[in-house]
């Protein structure tokens, strides 16, 4: 899975993401130097976290021809210092006709989710500097 992010052209922090046939725009706050364009990389690293388990908790209850409509999830976390661990924090919101049994399977699906479990994993970098030719 391979994206890119291109700083946008006379913008402080604004860059345009391309994925597949979609665009995006990320920036930082304004109280961070950015113009708020779009949501900030950290942002967005949140929203990946709670969309996934969105999605995760509903393809496993349809699996299950469970109702559990709707499926909300919140996620907060702040960034840790490197090295340290990162703290997130996530808030799921089933309708309240889920049963005991199914409202702690659908806890331990959360976790079970692709971009928790790379969350969790091991991550490593391989980084690389390449010169690209002036636009």
């Amino acid at each position: 899975m391979k994206k890119a992010a291109v700083r946008q052209t006379g913008r402080t922090f604004t860059n345009r993401v391309t994925i597949r046939d979609h665009e995006l725009i990320v920036d930082e706050p304004s109280e961070d130097g950015g113009e708020d364009l779009g949501p900030s990389p950290q942002e967005l690293l949140a929203a990946s976290l709670a969309s996934c388990t969105a999605i995760t908790l509903e393809m496993y209850a349809k699996r299950k021809g469970w109702t559990v409509s709707p499926i909300e999830v919140e996620c907060a976390y702040e960034p840790a210092e490197r090295g340290a661990a990162t703290m997130f924090e996530l808030v799921l919101r089933l309708p309240e006709a889920c049963s005991a049994e199914q409202l702690e399977k659908l806890r331990v699906i959360a976790s079970k989710c692709p971009v928790h479990r790379t969350l969790e994993g091991e991550v490593v970098f391989r980084e690389r500097v390449e010169t690209a030719p002036a636009a």
